[in-house]
């Protein structure tokens, strides 16, 4: 195999990242891997305030992101993920 490593670390995903996050997200859309409805951010439902922001599709009600604003942190899931990201703030 030689030095070439079979994966990279997190990092890679910075610059990526930085473009996505960088942009005005009503601009964004979303397809719903559930029912395969698809559209711009302002077609999902979205529910809260507490304990943070649900957004679900219209058509089946899958969830699509969750949003959660802590003191010094942003929780940020989506497509239903039993996992998430954690962004700090301050």
């Amino acid at each position: 195999m030689g030095d070439t490593p079979l994966h990279r670390d997190g990092n890679w995903l910075a610059g990526p990242l930085s473009e996505i996050l960088a942009v005005e997200p009503t601009r964004a859309w979303w397809r719903c891997p559930t029912c395969g409805m698809a559209g711009p951010l302002a077609q999902l439902h979205v529910y809260g305030p507490e304990p943070g922001l649900t957004a679900r599709c219209p058509g089946c009600t899958r969830v699509a992101l969750r949003l959660v604003k802590e003191a010094d942190h942003i929780w940020l899931s989506m497509g239903g993920a039993t996992g998430a990201f954690r962004f700090r703030t301050a």
